[in-house]
């Protein structure tokens, strides 16, 4: 069938977390637009949106340590923490206008409260997670936070972490109860049923092969039909990429010039999973950790409480590793390939700069069972082995790009929407916080790609998001407002609006 009997204004390519979050905001702002699907696999969020190969936290960077770094003067840099804070309060706010519009139903199907807990050990430690909560307490998004040194505190807020540990062990830890465990592997399942249920055409076992502009300046994309075996072609206005791992290689086929020099390291991770109910229910917080010198701020060690498959389960990770694979279901040959003539000397750079933590991903690979049971008992001293077995989490592809202030081959640790000038192609590239921000991120797709609708666009955004285009930090009023009333719609625990 030819190209031009299958043209249509919107693409998306991967039918995860983003493409479900991007198709759900363009059907309210633009519900006349055509939109179609194409995802490899055969559901939705089965690659890095899945419960599993993700970590879930619904960050808000209330428990993260990475988010918050000290200064050489000693003060606590809470930019980065209060910016992820901002973008999570985004994605809230949309997840309830979706709810309370009867686009999906069940909040507690993808979204549960559960406190948030940052936990350090060494007086070294304590000292910063004392600061930290200083500086975040002068912060309206951040109400609610406790800090404390006292053991028995700390076993009323994390018993099995306490349990058995030594008494002259340096410890400290702050919560917030107004954290949450987000499952997106069921929020982006919820979100592609209602676009079914809107005339999106989905189309799964597809693969996008290539992707160029055709005469008329619209994309033609060649997609392969795992189920029938043929290829078809298809024209898109707009196509966004939003498959994981896998945006790399197709951003690098556009030839947009906004995709030269940036390449991808793959980051593989594996979680422990306690198999005894016995242990899961006497754990029930997100308690993250420190990461270890050389670490990438994505393996930072957390001990999770999450709702998965409509039961409590206990994780623990992630540790790292290294596989070549830009997806999970993905080829060992995705790292050589994406190295090309016009990225070759940023990927040379950033291995020769990264020498600590290809070192760093070597020992983690080589890690035995009982080197990660050992790891594990830092956070739970009485951890058995036989109550925990492992499971290989999502690949995550960081970005490898030149930048003013790192210079060649600086390796990112964020996400990143790389667009078109002309705005007709974007893709998303990067980790997390990914799902966490996916509103963030989409409303900066829209803002990019489609400045000419977005004056239109913007009453319908600040329905459905009313802090858009605000700071809720400058106005804590109106924050204390949209989260009480997200809390309720979400059937979320409501925080205490109490400064610490």
């Amino acid at each position: 069938m030819s190209s031009m009997q299958k043209k249509t204004d919107v693409i998306l390519i991967g039918a995860g977390v983003m493409s479900a979050t991007l198709g759900s905001l363009l059907k309210e702002l633009a519900p006349e637009w055509d939109i179609k699907v194409f995802e490899k696999l055969g559901k939705a969020g089965e690659e890095s949106s899945n419960e599993w190969n993700n970590a879930g936290t619904g960050h808000a960077a209330l428990c993260e340590l990475n988010y918050t770094s000290e200064k050489p003067d000693g003060t606590i840099d809470i930019s980065k923490a209060i910016t992820i804070n901002e973008q999570f309060q985004l994605s809230r706010q949309f997840w309830a206008y979706l709810v309370k519009n009867s686009r999906i139903h069940q909040p507690k199907d993808f979204i549960m409260p559960i406190p948030h807990m940052s936990m350090v050990q060494g007086e070294k430690n304590v000292a910063f997670l004392r600061k930290r909560f200083k500086a975040l307490s002068n912060s309206p998004l951040f109400q609610g936070m406790e800090f404390s040194e006292d053991r028995e505190t700390l076993k009323e807020w994390m018993p099995l972490v306490m349990n058995g540990r030594k008494s002259n062990d340096s410890i400290a830890a702050t919560k917030i109860d107004s954290g949450t465990d987000v499952n997106f592997g069921a929020l982006t399942r919820s979100l592609f049923d209602y676009l079914q249920g809107q005339s999106v055409d989905i189309r799964y076992r597809h693969s996008v092969k290539d992707l160029k502009r055709n005469s008329e300046g619209l994309w033609e994309l060649k997609v392969h039909n795992g189920e029938t075996g043929q290829v078809e072609y298809h024209t898109a206005k707009f196509v966004f990429i939003g498959g994981g791992g896998g945006s790399l290689p197709l951003l690098q086929k556009t030839g947009i010039p906004e995709s030269r020099q940036i390449g991808g390291f793959p980051v593989s991770g594996l979680f422990l999973v306690c198999s005894n109910p016995e242990v899961v229910e006497q754990h029930h917080a997100k308690v993250y950790g420190k990461a270890k010198v050389g670490a990438p701020p994505m393996s930072v060690p957390h001990l999770d409480t999450r709702y998965i498959e409509g039961k409590k389960s206990l994780l623990f990770g992630p540790f790292a590793g290294f596989s070549p694979k830009f997806l999970k279901t993905g080829s060992n040959f995705d790292l050589i390939g994406s190295v090309k003539p016009n990225n070759l000397f940023t990927m040379l750079a950033a291995g020769m700069k990264e020498m600590g933590l290809t070192k760093y991903l070597i020992q983690q690979v080589l890690l035995s069972n009982e080197k990660r049971m050992e790891e594990l008992r830092e956070f739970i001293p009485n951890a058995k082995s036989s109550d925990w077995h492992t499971v290989v989490a999502g690949q995550r592809v960081q970005v490898i790009k030149d930048t003013e202030t790192g210079g060649k081959g600086t390796l990112q640790f964020g996400t990143e929407v790389v667009s078109a000038a002309d705005g007709t192609v974007a893709a998303l590239l990067g980790a997390s916080p990914g799902a966490s921000t996916a509103v963030h991120v989409m409303l900066e797709v829209l803002e990019k790609c489609f400045p000419e609708h977005m004056f239109d666009w913007s009453p319908k955004i600040k329905e459905m998001i009313p802090s858009y285009g605000l700071s809720l930090t400058e106005n804590p009023g109106l924050f204390d407002e949209i989260f009480t009333s997200t809390a309720e719609t979400l059937q979320l625990s409501k925080k205490k609006l109490v400064l610490s």
